[in-house]
């Protein structure tokens, strides 16, 4: 029987190493995502698409029936009725009424880019139809993740009869509790999983509740808070709200926002998070909101934003003030409509990203000191623990960590005998329910999450114990065989064939993300001609073939790494290079990049029966 790996999109492939590559620069496999070929020809002929387009097509598991839509994603006909959803026609109703009743209202939102960006879609959407809320983000070090008494209890005091809480809330037992006892509706807008008990709130608006239905699980928070806004805005509608003085105001403005909490939070791109995202895009590519047009000068960007700039341009500096910062700044700066002020905000926190920079380099290097042993290892979880550790990067190393081991993450910081930490995970096993879980044995102070990514505090005591119980749950999921890395290969190219006319057909499959992985192409024999570090550890390749192509390259965070340390002194040598075929807009040129994923000597020649090749 053929070996079976876990590709990096969750999926399984059998048969030979593609390229012969059984054990790559950074541990890997190489597998042939698709396994039926026929499929992807008949997916390229019907569509008048390259083949090797049509097999990537197919290796996401697109059937002709729906190869129209993912190509073309759109609202009308992927956006669901947001009353679907349980609670929603309540809460809806609720929040309408209150608009027009001139009730306080306040947005309790988290302090990542999901929670910063649905706190700003709420704040600009109630503003426009006469009834500006009250944001509060709490502070990450002071308060912790999620609504508090205090909190709560300070809005109530300011004059709000109701509160909506935004990618936070499902599992905040105490504190809503005590809410309800003082009479303050709460309105709970989530994604995170949960338990079969829910909170005491007017209204739990989260597709991902034990007794919802909704197929559509994936949205992001960002992504519930539009259909929130879809359904109030529908309430009013209907009471007779909007007239000459007060219009109805175009929800489609505010998709930029959807797009960035939903790209930034790892949210699947499948279904409707296609369409919000694509369309999202576009919206983002007008610079209508001040602060993202801000943050864009701020970084530099000077070319059409995609996933990419929302994830790792705009994503990391928003989230910087609640990291290392202001908790709030990010909300401010997407709420605000003030250019001077959106400049000044975006430039704050553009500083406090250097400064996040730093803090996790020291954390990363430290944990890695540590973990240095556990590479080899059978464990299905790495862990690492210290003390004055910012707990604002924690997540980013976990992060990190998941990449470099090819497993779930856990980082902790320790602080007056408590941990606060926080896990990613990787494609095909859930890190929060077994979080979850492990809170509801008892283990954990605090705890929860979703499938990539969790956030837990543990007494330091029973640090071990946690780790125990997260060992066995994640074994479970894993099974007997363990982890073993692999990297799905979509098709062969020469480097002659990535040109810009391929990147322009490869972008009708974007947005990419989790479920829709972005294209992985295997260069064989490809030689380094030059080889440099540059910028934060990131090796800049210019690559050439025996067809005499050209390619530059970059593989990031690479340069203390084997593969980092592989380019660099690969002396010319051949080698497969696997990576993603990206378009260099840089200052206006019209190029092509690659992203090196991985690479490995090139002693070996394609196995009979791989992916056809482009050139």
């Amino acid at each position: 029987m053929p070996e079976v790996a876990a590709t990096e999109d969750g999926r399984t492939g059998a048969g030979d190493d593609f390229l012969g590559v059984g054990r790559s620069f950074t541990g890997k496999c190489w597998r042939v995502r698709l396994a039926d070929e026929r499929l992807g020809m008949a997916l390229a002929q019907r569509l008048a698409l390259p083949e090797i387009i049509g097999r990537v097509l197919a290796g996401r598991g697109i059937g002709p029936e729906e190869a129209e839509s993912f190509l073309n994603p759109t609202l009308k006909a992927l956006l669901p009725d947001p009353c679907h959803l349980i609670d929603m026609a309540s809460a809806a109703d609720r929040l309408a009424r209150a608009v027009m009743a001139g009730e306080g209202i306040a947005v309790f939102g988290d302090y990542d880019v999901d929670g910063a960006t649905s706190s700003a879609l709420l704040y600009r959407f109630l503003s426009a139809v006469g009834a500006p809320p009250r944001i509060y983000i709490p502070d990450r070090l002071k308060e912790g993740y999620g609504p508090n008494e205090r909190a709560l209890m300070r809005l109530k005091s300011e004059g709000a009869a109701i509160v909506v809480t935004v990618d936070c809330g499902t599992t905040a037992f105490q504190p809503l509790e005590a809410a309800a006892e003082a009479g303050l509706e709460v309105i709970v807008v989530d994604h995170h999983i949960s338990e079969p008990r829910l909170p005491p709130a007017y209204a739990v608006i989260n597709p991902n509740r034990l007794d919802e239905s909704s197929p559509h699980g994936q949205l992001a928070a960002v992504g519930v808070a539009y259909l929130l806004v879809i359904a109030v805005n529908r309430c009013l509608r209907e009471a007779g709200w909007y007239g000459p003085r007060r219009p109805e105001p175009e929800l489609m403005q505010w998709l930029d926002l959807v797009a960035l909490g939903t790209v930034c939070d790892v949210a699947p791109m499948t279904g409707v998070n296609r369409a919000l995202v694509a369309q999202g895009l576009k919206v983002m590519a007008r610079r209508t909101n001040p602060g993202l047009a801000a943050l864009a000068d701020v970084a530099g960007l000077d070319e059409r934003p995609g996933t990419y700039h929302a994830g790792f341009i705009f994503g990391p500096r928003i989230n910087a003030g609640g990291r290392v910062g202001e908790s709030d700044l990010g909300a401010r700066l997407l709420s605000t409509e003030d250019p001077v002020q959106a400049l000044a905000l975006a430039r704050r926190l553009d500083a406090y990203n250097d400064e996040r920079r730093q803090l996790e380099a020291a954390v990363l290097e430290a944990a890695l000191a540590q973990l240095g042993a556990q590479a080899g290892d059978s464990s299905p979880l790495v862990m690492a623990v210290g003390k004055n550790w910012h707990p604002g990067v924690i997540g980013i190393v976990a992060n990190r960590l998941a990449e470099r081991f090819n497993r779930p993450a856990c980082v902790v910081a320790l602080a007056d005998g408590v941990g606060k930490g926080s896990g990613r995970s990787i494609a095909g096993i859930s890190l929060g329910t077994a979080v979850i879980a492990a809170r509801q044995a008892g283990l954990l102070i605090d705890g929860g999450g979703h499938a990539m990514a969790a956030g837990f505090t543990v007494a330091e005591e029973r640090l071990d114990e946690f780790r125990s119980f997260l060992e066995e749950r994640l074994t479970a999921q894993v099974g007997p065989e363990g982890i073993v890395p692999s990297l799905a290969i979509d098709g062969a190219l020469s480097l002659d064939a990535a040109k810009p006319d391929f990147v322009a057909v490869l972008e009708r499959l974007a947005p990419f993300g989790v479920g829709n992985a972005e294209p992985v192409f295997a260069f064989a024999g490809a030689r380094v001609a030059k080889a440099d570090v540059v910028g934060s550890g990131h090796v800049r390749c210019f690559l050439t073939d025996a067809g005499g192509g050209r390619l530059t390259a970059m593989a990031f965070r690479s340069a203390d790494t084997d593969l980092g340390r592989a380019l660099v002194q690969s002396s010319g040598a051949a080698l497969h290079i696997a990576g993603r075929v990206r378009a260099d807009n840089f200052r206006g040129r019209e190029g092509v990049k690659l992203v090196i994923d991985d690479a490995a000597p090139a002693h070996h020649t394609a196995p009979a029966g791989g992916p056809a090749r482009a050139s």
